[in-house]
């Protein structure tokens, strides 16, 4: 049978070694969110927002931008995508994103 103490050590060692794991794969999601939010961009946004169709603001267009975020304020602007607008289907075309995704896109094409 095994000490007392050394099952509290092995058991201190796992609960450790997995919080590390769930630690670093955050740390490791949030580093591929940048790639992922251009990649989310090029294939649901960038059809409207590249060129200005349907008068869609031109990512890049900073004072467009800050002025919209400015004007409605960035929940909104959220909603307006979720919810979709006259010229523009609900989800901005990107069905599986979630409202942190929005937001990003939202400051990706403002940048």
């Amino acid at each position: 049978m095994f000490p007392i103490t050394t099952l509290f050590s092995q058991t201190y060692r796992t609960v450790i070694a997995t919080s590390a794991a769930v630690l670093l794969s955050g740390v490791m999601m949030t580093g591929a969110n940048a790639a992922d939010i251009a990649t989310t961009y090029n294939n649901s946004c960038a059809a409207c927002h590249d060129s200005g169709a349907l008068n869609a603001i031109k990512k890049g267009d900073s004072a467009k931008w800050q002025q919209l975020i400015k004007q409605k304020s960035m929940p909104t602007l959220i909603k307006s995508v979720k919810n979709g607008m006259t010229q523009m289907p609900a989800g901005g075309l990107c069905s599986g994103c979630s409202d942190a995704d929005y937001r990003e896109l939202i400051e990706y094409m403002s940048k």
